[in-house]
């Protein structure tokens, strides 16, 4: 098996190197969209050189107006002093939900900020829900692949730190283009720690009460 190979253009992935491009997710045909940006050095570094205990964790579902006030919340309940790097991160955050909120036409999410660092749905799969953001603020990012169910793909791209990526589930009300796999990279025994933000769009508000 290969690994950070992109995958062919037409094969259901778009990537785009602006957050505008990620409308292309809502094309016909297209199972994901993939912004291919680097994350600031000195964020990346102090992320990194956080011990795993303080790794900001949480999940709840919210509105997408109350991400960067929760984020701050979470952050200080891990201990995590106000600094540049912090605000960077709560606003990316919420400008992700934002971004998300937008293209599915909703007001909430389901927010899940995870710390990784054992193997974690380490089989590709497709999820059972309409869609999902993903992005991996620390350790390696989600693998995509292409392959009948039960199989791995032969050729597998790895999504880079902080690089956002949007994928359609088994709920999507149209075809999201068959076969494009994910998976959260194996990373038991290597001493990784991750640190991944999930936001799935909330379609029926009637879930939240």
């Amino acid at each position: 098996m290969s690994y950070a190979k992109p995958i062919a253009a037409g094969a259901g992935v778009a990537v785009t190197d602006t957050p505008a491009g990620l409308r292309q997710f809502l094309d016909p045909g297209c199972a994901a969209a993939h912004w291919a940006r680097d994350i600031p050095s000195d964020v990346r570094a102090w992320l990194d050189g956080l011990d795993p205990a303080s790794l900001p964790r949480g999940r709840m579902a919210l509105s997408v107006h109350n991400i960067a006030r929760t984020v701050a919340q979470i952050c200080k309940a891990h201990g995590l002093a106000e600094c540049a790097e912090r605000t960077w991160l709560q606003s990316d955050i919420a400008a992700l939900a934002e971004i998300l909120a937008d293209l599915m036409d909703v007001r909430f999410v389901r927010f899940r900020l995870d710390v990784i660092d054992a193997n974690a749905c380490r089989k590709f799969h497709i999820d059972a829900i309409r869609a999902r953001l993903l992005c991996t603020y620390r350790g390696t990012g989600t693998q995509l692949g292409h392959a009948e169910p039960g199989h791995d793909p032969d050729a597998v791209m790895t999504i880079p730190i902080g690089a956002p990526l949007l994928l359609r589930g088994s709920l999507w009300p149209a075809d999201p283009a068959p076969g494009l796999l994910h998976r959260s990279p194996p990373t038991e025994g290597s001493g990784e720690t991750r640190l991944v933000l999930v936001l799935d769009p909330i379609f029926d508000e009637a879930e939240l009460g």
